[in-house]
């Protein structure tokens, strides 16, 4: 498996990026000026073509989970037709016309699935995953206009502790785990904790279980904590288990 490290926070460059687990390839691009959807297609290029030149599975860590799309887009380029296998506190199910916050770090996944404006997957050449083939595990912080979008879709939800074999799409898979899925008491200073969330334990052994399932063709870790200051030891640890646990 090689890792890559993407230092960025949608378009924000994070300086110091250090999660406390080694990189193989580290991906950073000369961003434009202009619009944040112009500035992460460079940079998602970026991502997709270093995927996509992989003869193993990439482990994907960013400071968000937009560069998802770029991992996607890497995929699909290297013949893969991948499910999605998605861990998050939150749905990323918004889009610019239901998001009240207007942040784009909540669209990821309906962008993916062809949900929204979808300028950043055109530019990517990213084609829609089927809702079919989508599993949105946890999401226990959806917004009303998400909810209402995911009903109107076919992704399936599910728990961490509920999480079975039966529930993952077949074929190959793009695994996504956002630490805010854990319970804010084990992953500190995440930049949106949400409280009532799985125990760090319980997150570990369902993506041991996804791992084990085999066909997964790359993973992501978005790192969504606040990275203005130094990594803690608590963080260093989650990282490093967590990269125990996607290696089965």
């Amino acid at each position: 498996m090689v890792t890559v490290a993407v230092p960025y926070h949608l378009d924000r460059r994070l300086d110091g990026f250090d999660v406390g687990i080694p990189f193989d390839r580290e991906v950073t691009a000369e961003l434009p000026s202009g619009g944040p959807w112009a500035r992460m297609a460079v940079l998602y290029q970026q991502v997709a073509e270093t995927v996509s030149s992989q003869t193993s599975p990439s482990l994907v860590v960013s400071g968000d989970c937009t560069a998802s799309l770029g991992v996607l887009a890497g995929l699909q380029r290297a013949g893969h037709d991948v499910g999605i296998v998605w861990f998050d506190a939150h749905p990323d199910f918004h889009t610019e016309d239901t998001t009240t916050s207007g942040y784009l770090g909540g669209m990821p996944l309906a962008l993916a699935a062809g949900v929204g404006a979808l300028t950043l997957p055109t530019a990517l050449g990213l084609r829609p995953v089927p809702g079919t083939r989508i599993v949105l595990v946890d999401a226990r912080d959806t917004d009303a206009g998400e909810h209402v979008l995911l009903e109107q879709s076919e992704v399936t939800r599910a728990n961490v502790a509920d999480l079975r074999d039966v529930d993952l799409p077949e074929g190959d898979l793009y695994l996504h785990v956002d630490l805010d899925v854990c319970d804010p008491g084990d992953v500190p200073d995440l930049l949106y904790p949400t409280p009532g969330g799985p125990a760090l334990d319980d997150v570990l052994d369902a993506v041991q279980r996804v791992v084990a399932r085999g066909g997964v063709a790359a993973i992501g870790l978005a790192a969504t904590w606040q990275h203005d200051t130094s990594t803690t030891a608590a963080q260093r640890l989650v990282m490093r288990r967590l990269l125990a646990a996607t290696r089965g």
